[in-house]
């Protein structure tokens, strides 16, 4: 697993061990951000059960302003701080240890890219989605990013999917706020 482009391009990360954390593969990272290109500059980055961290230091090494790291695993978010102090974009980022949905909770500044991949057998994405949208979580004509495999997630009110495709056993639901 590596930074696919940007400022780090090539860095190898680390990735946690054991069956928990499902690493996006790089291909399906270079396609997901080269679709994400309009909406990277600048903006405020929100990558909830973030494993690795990968996606949200993708989006810092394209340009991103800021990410906001969520796990409830300290294993994992010893893997994102790691990977962080490795492509020097600690200063860049905010790590919460919390549980993704009480964090989400807390949170009272929009994100204009939300990276939303829990664990495929839980319900966590609809949880998710409806304080995201309940809260404001996502400013106007930002993107919220949603991993899933068989379970296609139902989209609340005041979103748009602008864009789905399929990599294998992943898919990947790009909606924006309207």
């Amino acid at each position: 697993m590596r930074v696919v482009s940007g400022s780090r391009r090539g860095t190898k990360l680390y990735s946690p061990e054991g069956l928990y954390t499902r690493p996006t593969l790089d291909r399906v990272k270079e396609a997901l951000f080269s679709a994400l290109t309009p909406y990277i500059p600048a903006a405020r980055v929100l990558d909830a059960f973030a494993g690795s961290g990968a996606l949200g230091i993708e989006a810092l090494s394209r340009g991103c302003s800021e990410c906001t790291f969520v796990d409830n695993s300290h294993a994992a978010l010893e893997i994102v701080r790691k990977n962080l102090e490795l492509t020097r974009l600690m200063p860049l980022s905010h790590v919460v240890c919390d549980d993704a949905i009480k964090a989400l909770s807390k949170f009272d500044m929009p994100f204009d890219l939300v990276f939303l991949d829990p664990p495929y057998e839980s319900a966590l994405m609809a949880e998710a989605m409806e304080i995201i949208s309940s809260k404001k979580l996502l400013s106007s004509g930002g993107v919220m990013v949603l991993e899933w495999d068989s379970a296609r997630p139902d989209v609340p009110e005041g979103f748009e999917t602008i864009r789905e495709k399929r990599y294998g056993r992943v898919n990947i639901t790009l909606v924006r706020g309207i």
